[in-house]
């Protein structure tokens, strides 16, 4: 695909405004504390995987309402004090995987705790193990629209609540450092990484790749992939929905999550991505801690689509992570 959004100097500039609840700050804070009420503290089960250099346990922790949510958490197997970490969350469909398919930040002297994603783990890769046990009304195929004329009911209130007991998990990890903790994702990974970056206002740093869930109302008129088209296929059915779908969808955008950012941001985009268009990823970034100061960079991939910088990524978001974590 060609390039078909805003050239990348209007990229560079471009701050809409967006469609910001009055009480976006209460519901969140709300939302969190609830989930913070369930305080059991996480399991870590330790896994074979016939590795010698790092270990790996299956960890179980509370999500939202309590819910149990599964993850990896692999590390340097002879550390030697406490160590810094990384929360990781994945792209659209995926799962956490095997525990053995993500090992070089534990290479790299982090823990690193893979977060399974709610209800997915079927569309790609090696599976996930958590279910989602909360569903609310008629929806499209996909997860967009799952409980989409509530923001209590949304399915990715929900995510993003679980993202936030992902770094809480992992924070009282004997071994853990609980002051050095980043998160980072890819698409949809990346949307949590920014909703969890403002939920937890102190994660030392945060890597959002070609990020998913920003802008969500410019995404859906400027493109029509999917999972974005998830939206547009619900309106097209449920016309009467239109106003509601967009009212809970304001406490979902990334952008208003962006704004509320506090660590340091290392953003990538990808010029010819049509699933996760430039335009709501610089819309993000741009506002990337509107009112402090922080560290942020975006890396751009001028001829590439939603697989952005890929492999490419590990380098420069680990020279990241050893600068501000």
């Amino acid at each position: 695909m060609a390039q078909f959004d805003l050239s990348l100097p209007e990229l560079e500039t471009y701050v809409p405004e967006i469609d910001e609840p009055a009480d976006f700050d209460a519901f969140w804070a709300e939302t969190v504390a609830q989930a913070r009420e369930f305080d059991d503290a996480p399991t870590l089960e330790r896994v074979g995987t016939g590795l010698t250099q790092v270990v790996v346990d299956d960890v179980t922790f509370p999500g939202f309402g309590g819910h149990p949510i599964k993850g990896w958490l692999a590390r340097p197997a002879h550390a030697d004090g406490p160590l810094p970490a990384v929360v990781e969350f994945v792209g659209y469909g995926g799962g956490r995987g095997l525990p053995h398919e993500r090992l070089g930040l534990a290479a790299a002297g982090y823990a690193h705790l893979v977060m399974d994603t709610r209800g997915q783990g079927s569309g790609w890769g090696a599976g996930g193990d958590t279910p989602d046990p909360v569903g609310h009304g008629p929806a499209s195929p996909g997860y967009m629209t799952r409980g989409v004329l509530d923001p209590h009911d949304h399915y990715y209130r929900r995510v993003f609540t679980d993202g936030v007991r992902a770094v809480d998990a992992v924070r009282q990890v004997d071994g853990v450092d609980p002051a050095r903790v980043a998160v980072t994702g890819g698409s949809q990974g990346g949307g949590i990484t920014i909703a969890v970056s403002a939920l937890v206002p102190d994660v030392a740093a945060a890597a959002p790749n070609v990020p998913f869930l920003c802008h969500l109302r410019r995404a859906v008129e400027i493109t029509d992939a999917f999972p974005y088209g998830e939206i547009t296929q619900y309106l097209s059915v449920h016309r009467e929905h239109e106003d509601a779908v967009w009212r809970t969808f304001s406490y979902l955008d990334g952008v208003s999550f962006a704004r509320r950012a506090r660590a340091a941001g290392l953003f990538s985009v990808a010029l010819m991505d049509a699933v996760c268009p430039p335009s709501t990823v610089y819309a993000a970034f741009n506002q990337w801690g509107l009112d402090a100061d922080v560290p942020k960079q975006v890396d751009v991939y001028p001829y590439n689509g939603h697989e952005g910088g890929d492999a490419y990524r590990f380098s420069p978001t680990l020279d990241w992570f050893s600068k501000y974590v």
